[in-house]
């Protein structure tokens, strides 16, 4: 036995003695090796899958209707949607290219032109225009004016969760497609852009109302013009819900859904899930609480206030001001009534979904594949990288794949039989209140939230018309 033991003890004094041979910075090195892997496991690197497909990139999936007239005339000829996305090297990242998006974004300098919209309930939207005049080479900026032009096609963008026109992904996407000739108009959410809150209506993921009411007033102004509408996540599931709304009776010739939650309740389950997620979850409350403070007056009187000012994920805020001013027996009912999943089905016009896979705020599970498939008018594009609302791609990410994406698309639609369809004149707007779910704000896994805590009163990319609603005239 005491010779088993000094056997035992001399061999663990050889294996010391031979790991104290060993340099200190080998062990350093395996330590970094290790933490180097956690690291590339934990923001979901894809480097590595990148090199080795020679940066290739991956293609893009699609999914639609055996049947689907919008596939055929339209995006069959999108060179982009049958590509590949590779993107940026350095960037190689979900959580990367988000976090980089909204610190940085690289967006292209210019200047809207402001028209203040009010409401039938006495609210102020903001409509910030960008002209095709106004990106041209050489082009002069004439304040305050916005020329007429009854057949130029209108581009209506929905911005996402406490997202404004002065947002990097939106600026890409105006100067973009206003550099195509075509008019850009940015729908801002109530109390965002610098306005003040006027009404008791405050937006939410259900609130379609202000959607309903601008494209309605902008066409009435041009009758000739195509309108196009562009949503850009919660912004995107406002829109699906609008169009499921209103069935055939809307003026809109074609739309894109730019990474949509789809479903607020796997959304909410999601971003709890992972501690990556959290951190999503941490940052976008107190980002809501930004907002909240920039009209305090209203949250103080509606809501819970002492309830907001403690929340700590985008559920407790949900808890102590939406469901609250929305009168919704739970914050789990406000999610399901708002989803646009169960309105995708109702869509009666184009509309192109794009979505990544790897997105870290609006999952994957929550994409509904089926109600996709089932509707002849959808066309669902998903990439396998590109993070939320950023697909950054070239080696100076000055480009985003989306952007080019959502106007090949809108220029082929807008070159197909599909504008030739007779639209209808939608109906008068009806009382608010009485189909619309209403809230004080919205939730929902978004970017762009910490943008509020920046917004003053005067937005400066815009040069401000003191005219409400004859802008176009």
């Amino acid at each position: 036995m005491d010779l088993d033991w000094s056997s035992s003890s001399s061999a663990y004094r050889l294996l010391f003695r031979a790991l104290s041979l060993i340099p200190i910075y080998h062990y350093l090195l395996f330590a970094s090796l290790i933490l180097i892997v956690l690291f590339y496991r934990f923001l979901e690197f894809h480097f590595l899958q990148d090199l080795f497909s020679v940066f290739t990139g991956s293609p893009v999936a699609l999914t639609f209707h055996p049947a689907s007239d919008v596939y055929d005339a339209v995006v069959s000829k999108c060179r982009i949607l049958h590509g590949t996305y590779l993107a940026t090297p350095w960037l190689s990242s979900p959580h990367l290219q988000t976090v980089f998006l909204n610190f940085f974004g690289r967006p292209p300098f210019f200047k809207y032109r402001r028209q203040l919209f009010t409401t039938p309930d006495g609210g102020t939207v903001a409509l910030d225009w960008l002209m095709s005049s106004d990106v041209s080479a050489g082009a002069i900026h004439v304040e305050g004016v916005v020329c007429k032009d009854e057949s130029t096609p209108i581009v209506v963008v929905i911005p996402g969760l406490t997202s404004d026109s002065s947002s990097a992904y939106l600026k890409h996407l105006a100067y973009h497609t206003a550099k195509c000739g075509w008019k850009v108009v940015i729908s801002n959410h109530r109390g965002l852009g610098g306005v003040s809150i006027t009404s008791d209506c405050f937006y939410n993921a259900g609130w379609t109302e202000d959607v309903r009411t601008v494209v309605s007033y902008l066409h009435r102004e041009n009758p000739r013009a195509p309108l196009f509408v562009v949503g850009t996540s919660i912004g995107a599931n406002i829109l699906i819900k609008y169009l499921g709304e209103e069935g055939e009776n809307i003026p809109v010739a074609g739309a894109v859904a730019v990474c949509s939650p789809w479903d607020l309740l796997i959304g909410d389950r999601f971003i709890t899930r992972r501690r990556v997620q959290k951190f999503y979850d941490k940052a976008l409350a107190i980002g809501l609480q930004g907002y909240a403070k920039l009209h305090q007056p209203h949250f103080s009187r509606l809501a819970n206030w002492e309830g907001i000012e403690k929340s700590i994920s985008i559920r407790d805020f949900d808890n102590h001001a939406t469901r609250i001013v929305g009168k919704y027996e739970t914050v789990d009912t406000y999610y399901r009534r708002c989803s646009s999943s169960n309105y995708v089905q109702s869509v009666s016009i184009p509309l192109l979904c794009i979505s990544a896979l790897d997105d870290p705020v609006c999952t994957r599970e929550a994409i509904p594949w089926d109600e996709c498939r089932a509707n002849k008018n959808v066309v669902l594009a998903t990439v396998k990288h590109g993070g939320h609302l950023a697909f950054f791609e070239g080696i100076t990410a000055s480009s985003l794949w989306w952007v080019r994406a959502v106007n090949e698309f809108l220029g082929e639609l807008h070159a197909s039989h599909f504008m030739h369809v007779q639209k209808k004149i939608p109906k008068p707007n009806t009382p608010l209140g009485t189909s619309i779910d209403r809230g004080p704000y919205v939730n929902v896994t978004e970017d762009g939230m910490v943008a509020a805590l920046n917004n003053e009163l005067k937005n400066d990319n815009t040069e401000e018309i003191q005219v409400r609603q004859p802008l176009l005239k």
